[in-house]
């Protein structure tokens, strides 16, 4: 039986997940250039081995348009969006071509950019599985139905390229049994959408 286990003392973040999984294999670059064949749009994977505090190990980094979104892009939420009928952002571009590094995707917005990626379809109901759980705690949280639902951070590119990527590594492994330690979250403030 072929277990994976999961040491979460650091925490889980997506590019963490599809580091720790890339390095069991023994050709990490190759695998890595079959993520960039997924085609998200804009989205690019470069594969990093550093070493810390003596540790060597792998490091993913996800480029949107050529760089990488800092956690002090964040930008203000204060001001008014403009919604279509349907309840989603009005974007002014193709579904196919660009993507704001910020938008604000609903449900059906992240659906549709899954949909069209190079991805086997058992990967692509993995990764809409992540976004189902994703919405149903938001609209708890928010006391809004799942339809009205509008992803920030993890609606962004960077998100989809870490979720599809951790769902399509373990498809590729595919382990009899995955066992993680409790995810360590760490305590402090950090700015992002909602607080």
């Amino acid at each position: 039986m072929k277990t994976l286990y999961l040491d979460c003392g650091m925490g889980a973040a997506g590019d963490m997940l599809t580091a720790a999984l890339l390095g069991l294999d023994p050709h990490p670059e190759e695998l890595a250039a079959q993520l960039n064949a997924f085609g998200i749009p804009g989205v690019t994977y470069r594969l990093e081995k550093k070493e810390t505090c003596g540790i060597a190990g792998l490091a993913v980094h996800v480029l949107v348009n050529g760089s990488e979104e800092k956690t002090s892009d964040v930008h203000d939420h204060g001001q008014e969006h403009a919604h279509s009928e349907s309840g989603s952002p009005e974007h002014s571009h193709d579904h196919e071509h660009s993507h704001s590094h910020h938008a604000h995707h609903a449900l059906s917005d992240v659906q549709h950019i899954i949909h069209h990626l190079n991805l086997p379809e058992a990967v692509k109901e993995d990764a809409l599985a992540v976004y189902h759980l994703l919405a149903q705690a938001e609209s708890r949280a928010h006391q809004k139905p799942v339809t009205e639902i509008h992803f920030h951070e993890v609606g962004n590119l960077d998100a989809i390229a870490d979720i599809t990527a951790v769902c399509w590594l373990m498809h590729h492994f595919s382990p009899d049994e995955v066992v993680a330690s409790p995810v360590h979250v760490g305590a402090g403030h950090v700015h992002c959408a909602h607080g």
